[in-house]
């Protein structure tokens, strides 16, 4: 293991910030790993750095002179991305004008970097697993096996073992990435370093803006620590970046501070339908959320049809509860039962019904349809929404729907939207 001042030069030659051990441990193993041949897999939340590892892995290898190539995987269509990687040849699809060298035949004898590699479509993962265990590959339109000689380094913040179980990520090819793990810890779990990272970006926009760098009182300070920093590194840039140039008093104290941390941001529990608890932080995006609660919905009208369903077959109990929201009796009866169902604040009565046979016989005259509540219905249905907001731009639809447009495009065919008129 390299001493503290080795990981301390490192870290100067990098521009990184920070005395974490873990972060200290990923930066030892980086350069660690990075004479050897052996395929690293960089893991951790968005926003917390992860790039400058394949850096740092790059530089400190016999490969250091040969090409660095970064490719944002998830930033690439679908339709494109083996092209963008392997290269294609004249005439083998409408814009395949002339021969194309790609990313790996470039980066021949040096280090690619595949950002976000859990957005690779499955067709090109296989392409991707031949690279790494024969060092071969086709451009597209093409039968000519070629070799390249290229270190791969993979980043990504999804859970790679989950997306193999929902079958979006080959498993052969995880454990083929996963050679050397190298997990970059949250911003939460380094609360040593954050007052240090803020007080480097205020002098670095102090420098930019030419104006006195903005400071934290104690109590500010306290605060900052404590946050929960969901967007990592690069949320505690952007709000020092806001503070610096919005506020005139280059003292900040908790109050002012508050106003830049936003409430959505703190993960607090969250109350859905029957008074169960979501725990946000265990949801990667909003709409996750938005599903979960969905199912429950479900589950409740479900549980609500089923009571029905058994009131009117025969001789069953009722169970009748109290009003949470406004605490007060709530009385419920029918014409045609001489029962009284009770709901009060402090007790829940069980009472029996009459037999069906002694209730007069309805006719229902409309047909009940039930609203889906399938998670692809409601996922299409915000899909449309936010295509037909932006009238069929796709690039602002995806920023919109927080996804990138090759998953956007994925979803567009997976859902059979190609066709439809959004203007």
């Amino acid at each position: 293991m390299m001493d503290a001042n080795q990981i301390q030069t490192i870290k100067q030659k990098f521009n990184i910030i920070g005395n974490s051990p873990l972060l200290n441990r990923a930066i030892d193993v980086a350069v660690q790993v990075a004479n050897t041949e052996l395929t690293v897999l960089i893991t951790g939340e968005s926003g917390v750095g992860k790039e400058f590892f394949p850096q740092i892995i790059h530089q400190y290898s016999h490969r250091k002179h040969n090409p660095y190539i970064a490719v944002n995987c998830g930033a690439i269509p679908e339709g494109t991305i083996d092209s963008e990687l392997f290269g294609h040849e004249k005439g083998s699809f409408t814009s395949a004008t002339s021969d194309r060298k790609g990313y790996f035949e470039v980066a021949d004898k040096g280090t690619i970097f595949l950002d976000e590699v859990g957005e690779l479509p499955l067709q090109t993962q296989v392409r991707l697993l031949r690279v790494l265990e024969a060092g071969e590959f086709m451009r597209v339109g093409s039968s000519k096996v070629q070799k390249t000689d290229v270190r791969v380094v993979a980043a990504t913040n999804l859970d790679l073992p989950q997306a193999i179980a929902q079958g979006r990520f080959r498993e052969d090819l995880y454990y083929r990435l996963n050679a050397v793990p190298i997990n970059i810890p949250p911003l939460r779990e380094r609360k040593e370093d954050i007052a240090l990272l803020f007080r480097k970006f205020a002098a670095d926009f102090a420098e930019a803006y030419k104006m006195p760098p903005v400071r934290l009182t104690e109590k500010a300070q306290n605060m900052l620590v404590g946050y929960y920093w969901k967007g990592n590194i690069r949320q505690l840039k952007n709000i020092t970046e806001q503070i610096s140039v919005i506020e005139q008093n280059r003292d900040i104290d908790e109050v002012t501070l508050k106003k830049y941390l936003p409430d959505t941001e703190n993960m607090l529990p969250m109350v859905t339908g029957g008074g169960n608890f979501v725990d946000t932080k265990s949801f990667n995006t909003e709409r996750e959320i938005l599903y979960q609660i969905l199912f429950d919905m479900r589950k409740d009208i479900t549980d609500l049809k089923a009571l029905v369903n058994n009131i009117m077959s025969g001789n069953v109990d009722v169970i009748a509860y109290k009003d949470n929201v406004h605490q007060t009796p709530i009385v419920a009866h029918s014409p045609d039962v001489e029962d009284v169902i009770e709901f009060t604040p402090d007790i829940s009565r069980r009472i029996k019904t009459p037999k069906i046979s002694d209730i007069p016989q309805i006719e229902d005259t409309e047909e009940y349809v039930e609203e889906s509540l399938a998670i692809p219905d409601a996922e299409k249905d915000i899909i449309i929404k936010a295509l037909t907001r932006h009238r069929g731009k796709r690039k602002y639809a995806a920023q919109d729907l927080k996804i990138s447009e090759r998953t956007l495009y994925r979803k567009i065919k997976e859902y059979d939207l190609e066709n439809m008129n959004f203007k």
